[in-house]
């Protein structure tokens, strides 16, 4: 992705990295430009003013910076961040309090994934102050593999669907009356028809095979398989939670009303940000294990978060991606402590549905 003029890494001296270095960091803590008087008392660069200005203006050229103003001072570009958190970055290290407080609001949840993760994202939120979010992926193969039926009365049934290692039910009632002949056709025909296909493999020659071996009940075939279709599409669409969205308005970036309002529609509409988690987030082979991923700026496939980072990292079990936890706030975050948090927040996660105790 091209985010400047001429972002060529051989160009960046040392010198230019340090710079750069010290503008993200001076940006993100105070976020206003900063210009070459900083550098030379508060940030630490033994250079004069004079050399930083030039190699602020080559930073500029090379699509590094920004100058938002015609003052002297620089802002990070989409670039700037991208080199930034690659390769200029320090690692952050937890604080034994941090990592206390992950461990005990954590504790005594390993039950369910639901349980873990909802707890989960109000940790990433309140520890970093940001937006956070959860989201469990789509399932690309959801199936019934057992139907039963358990007939509640002469016009209504129970219709028992095992997805997996668990049981949905579905309440059926029907006009006509529910013969003991009725109901175990219906199962047979379930059973044999339809069961191990996804929604997507139930055709209308198998409906119609279904009908004609139900004879004089082909009417229960359509009602019923429309209920099954329902169920396995909720399923598999994907799931996706937030925590402290209210925490964008703690940041001048969103100050603006109608990006406000975008952001917050997003939130509502869910479709475009799961879209965001492609299958590649949780199925490629070729990603690299253990990786907090970051979307900084346009690198994000959602449009409306052309000013906004994306950090996040998949929960696994038995190293399988079943989730991911992650945040949403200004491209000018604490990327080190959020990295960190996220990092350390997903890990722990994995190793209690993993293991189903707490790690250490």
């Amino acid at each position: 992705m091209s985010y400047g003029r001429n972002t060529d890494k051989s160009r960046m001296s040392e010198r230019k990295k340090q710079i750069l270095k010290a503008i993200i960091e001076a940006h993100i803590e105070f976020g206003e430009p900063i210009g070459s008087k900083y550098l030379t008392s508060g940030g630490g660069i033994a250079c004069s003013s004079a050399t930083i200005r030039n190699e602020m203006s080559e930073l500029e050229d090379m699509g590094y910076l920004e100058q938002p103003h015609t003052s002297s001072g620089r802002v990070p570009s989409e670039a700037g961040y991208r080199l930034y958190v690659d390769s200029l970055i320090d690692s952050y290290r937890l604080t034994q309090n941090e990592i206390d407080e992950l461990k005990a609001n954590l504790r005594g949840k390993q039950a369910e994934l639901d349980t873990i993760l909802e707890k989960a994202v109000h940790l990433a939120s309140r520890l970093t102050d940001y937006t956070a979010l959860t989201v469990k992926p789509p399932q690309r193969r959801v199936t019934v593999s057992r139907f039963e039926i358990l007939p509640i009365d002469e016009h209504a049934l129970v219709l028992v669907m095992l997805i997996g290692s668990s049981a949905k039910t579905k309440y059926i009632q029907s006009r006509y009356p529910l013969t003991k002949a009725a109901v175990i056709g219906l199962s047979t025909v379930l059973n044999t028809y339809i069961s191990g296909l996804t929604s997507s493999e139930i055709t209308l020659p198998i409906l119609m095979e279904m009908e004609r071996s139900m004879g004089e009940y082909e009417y229960l075939v359509s009602p019923v398989v429309k209920a099954v279709c329902e169920i396995i599409s909720s399923y598999d669409g994907g799931e996706l939670k937030f925590d402290g969205i209210n925490r964008l308005l703690s940041y001048p970036d969103f100050y603006d009303i109608d990006r406000l309002r975008d952001m917050l529609d997003l939130f509502e509409r869910k479709d475009d940000l799961l879209s965001a988690f492609s299958e590649r987030t949780f199925y490629s082979e070729s990603e690299p294990d253990n990786k907090v991923k970051i979307y900084i700026g346009r690198e994000n496939s959602v449009k409306i978060m052309d000013n906004s980072s994306l950090i996040f990292k998949t929960v696994k079990k038995d190293g399988i991606p079943v989730g991911a936890i992650g945040i949403i706030g200004p491209t000018r975050m604490n990327y080190r402590r959020a990295i960190a948090l996220i990092d350390h927040l997903s890990d722990r996660v994995s190793g209690m549905i993993t293991d189903g105790a707490d790690s250490e």
